[in-house]
């Protein structure tokens, strides 16, 4: 059985270096937007696979990154 890992909104907060607070989750979880989260009674919990998913998701492509990954696979 794999363990799954999980993080509070504290240490979400703290992951993103404080560029989302815990208000801020509590919002988006209110709203229904935002990583996918776990609520065991009154205990909110983010599965890591699940913020790490969601950090994919919301990845800005650069057009230099592009090229740079585009060059490389052609060298390939």
């Amino acid at each position: 059985m794999t363990e799954s890992k999980f993080l509070t909104p504290d240490e979400v907060a703290e992951r993103y270096r404080g560029g989302i607070s815990v208000g801020t989750l509590r919002n988006w979880r209110a709203m229904r937007v935002g990583p996918s989260y776990i609520k065991i009674g009154k205990a909110v919990l983010y599965p890591i696979d699940e913020l790490d998913a969601w950090d994919e998701k919301n990845r800005v492509q650069c057009r230099a990154s592009k090229r740079l990954a585009e060059q490389r696979s052609d060298r390939a």
